[in-house]
């Protein structure tokens, strides 16, 4: 059911988490798992018998209980959680999916979730689509085969067409966090993306700037797009005229697309004296390139970025940027994920939960 998946375990603030990955190469080699069913014969009793001893079971005498339960612990014997969870069809397992694992935002969301989850007696699927809209409906399907009670879903940029995701998530309570979209009918957790950006742009006209860059993502990013139309209503709101040559987007705003996207705009007759970009890594590339070329921060050219991440106060200048509250997004995903699992109704209220995101003044637009 699970071919070419490797899985590993590990625990992460107190839950035991799974991470697993198709496609790659598995050992052939298999260890001997002690099952109890091979309790059960060494001991001669019924698997029943040894399952609900195990469990504390009062039918089950104190004698046999303690001598099931020392054998076990001899033989290193560990539960099958999703054979456990199949028996009682509830396996208290949440299935998270994200598009990058490894990007600091999302550790700070799965960091929400695992507290969360933990506090609530679950444990976590965690794996990552790689941004690929494939193998993003390639694991929420793997997620339905381990038998997990609810879904938590950060979509891939190039989630487009949700006709493969819509048959899946009406299969089980299913939340929607981050990169969330409108046209699927469920609880979505976000922030403020376009407020929040609003106020960064704000922000650097309150400073004097007149001609703000931003640093988007292409079409269809649905954070990028919340917080390009936050960057438009605020010029228009000031009536700041709005110019195509320092709109810049982009396929992957990264910190060496945040340097090579600063050489084009410095390169431009009339030189933008702020520049916004949607992620921080974009914004200290950016940074790295007006010092290379011995421009003012932020006299000559301002600078906003998006996330708050570590990186924003080690830079110099440190970052004005926008603060998300990733654990508060997990927590609050893992939440209402639960809310629906336990609820006893099919007909749900689907809502839409925002999350206030702050914008951080910092020395790359403001020096006292």
């Amino acid at each position: 059911m699970l071919k070419n998946c490797h899985i590993c375990t590990q625990t992460f603030a107190g839950t035991f988490v799974v991470l697993f990955f198709l496609n790659l190469k598995t050992n052939d080699m298999r260890k001997e798992v002690t099952t109890l069913k091979k309790l059960a014969q060494i001991l001669d009793l019924s698997t029943s018998t040894v399952s609900r001893a195990l469990n504390d079971h009062p039918d089950i005498s104190a004698e046999t209980t303690k001598k099931v339960k020392l054998l076990a612990k001899e033989m290193h014997y560990v539960p099958n959680l999703f054979a456990k969870g199949f028996r009682k069809h509830k396996s208290n397992i949440i299935g998270v999916i994200v598009p990058n694992i490894t990007h600091y935002f999302t550790t700070t969301i799965l960091k929400g979730i695992l507290e969360e989850a933990s506090t609530k007696g679950y444990r976590v699927i965690i794996s990552e689509s790689n941004n690929n809209v494939i193998k993003q409906t390639e694991m929420l399907n793997t997620m339905i085969q381990f038998g997990v009670d609810g879904i938590l879903v950060s979509l891939t940029k190039m989630t487009k067409n949700i006709d493969a995701i819509l048959p899946i998530i009406n299969k089980l309570p299913a939340i929607l966090f981050d990169k969330v979209s409108s046209k699927i009918p469920c609880t979505q957790i976000t922030i403020n993306d376009e407020e929040a950006a609003f106020n960064a742009i704000e922000h650097l006209i309150n400073i004097g700037k007149k001609r703000i860059a931003i640093i988007k993502e292409r079409e269809f990013s649905y954070n990028s797009e919340k917080r390009y139309a936050g960057y438009l209503r605020a010029l228009k709101e000031h009536h700041i005229e709005i110019d195509e040559k320092i709109i810049i987007s982009v396929d992957d705003i990264s910190l060496q697309q945040g340097k090579r996207m600063t050489n084009i705009l410095l390169s431009i007759k009339k030189r933008p004296d702020a520049i916004f970009t949607i992620t921080d890594s974009a914004a200290i590339g950016v940074i790295q390139t007006l010092k290379k070329f011995n421009i003012k921060i932020p006299e000559d050219i301002a600078v906003v970025g998006f996330s708050n991440s570590s990186h924003s106060t080690i830079i110099e200048p440190s970052l004005t940027t926008i603060d998300q509250p990733g654990e508060t997004i997990g927590k609050t995903a893992v939440k209402y994920l639960i809310e629906e699992i336990d609820s006893e109704t099919e007909i749900l209220i689907h809502k839409t939960i925002v999350i206030k995101g702050n914008l951080i003044i910092r020395d790359s637009t403001f020096k006292v």
